[in-house]
């Protein structure tokens, strides 16, 4: 009886042992999609993502069987990373630190996305419920971090989380946007921000 009553425990942490490991391995595909759409754009092979995090191709098609799926999990993963700084920024930093710091972030999360649109629309297109609930994700956050500096009287009280988002969005948009040029338009989109001197 007890042996048999080891064996089972043996084979539980087996199976946890081996969701650890699976659940490390998707990470680490994750990370390593992200990086090499970066370097090479939305055409890079399945075996660059593969070979980038140490796993055999066979790993990659286990977790993530179309090409479609590891963009949609790394799309997922950014979105989950831009709204989770919001509550980070709040639990850190100062209400006007933390606004900038996300309006940064967000800029930046809009700018990696461009090495990989067409794939984008295609998950889209696979999952129409990803923009829309990705997006009310993203405002809320931007909404949440606004109120923070509002209620802090560091940001001017007139707007809304949807009219700071409807300002900055484009920057994301626009290919052309250089570093340096992001960087003057972002200090102009903060100093707009700030409430009017009495």
């Amino acid at each position: 009886m007890s042996s048999q009553l080891e064996s089972s425990v043996g084979e539980e942490q087996a199976g946890r042992q081996m969701r650890a490991d699976a659940r490390r391995n998707r990470e680490r595909l994750v990370d390593a999609a992200r990086k090499v759409f970066a370097d090479q754009g939305g055409g890079a092979s399945m075996e660059a993502i593969a070979k980038q995090a140490g796993v055999g191709v066979g790993t990659l098609y286990r977790h993530f069987p179309k090409r479609i799926d590891i963009v949609e999990a790394v799309y997922r993963d950014e979105v989950d990373l831009l709204v989770g700084s919001a509550e980070r920024g709040r639990t850190e930093l100062e209400p006007w630190a933390a606004l900038e710091a996300w309006l940064r972030a967000y800029v930046e999360y809009g700018r990696s996305k461009r090495t990989f649109l067409n794939e984008l629309h295609e998950a889209f297109e696979k999952n129409p419920d990803l923009k829309p609930e990705s997006r009310d994700r993203i405002w809320d956050a931007c909404d949440r971090v606004l109120r923070r500096a509002q209620e802090a009287g560091a940001a001017r009280g007139d707007i809304d989380g949807a009219d700071l988002m409807q300002l900055v969005s484009p920057m994301c948009m626009n290919s052309t946007l250089t570093a340096d040029q992001g960087d003057r338009l972002m200090a102009m989109v903060l100093d707009g921000l700030r409430p009017p001197q009495a």
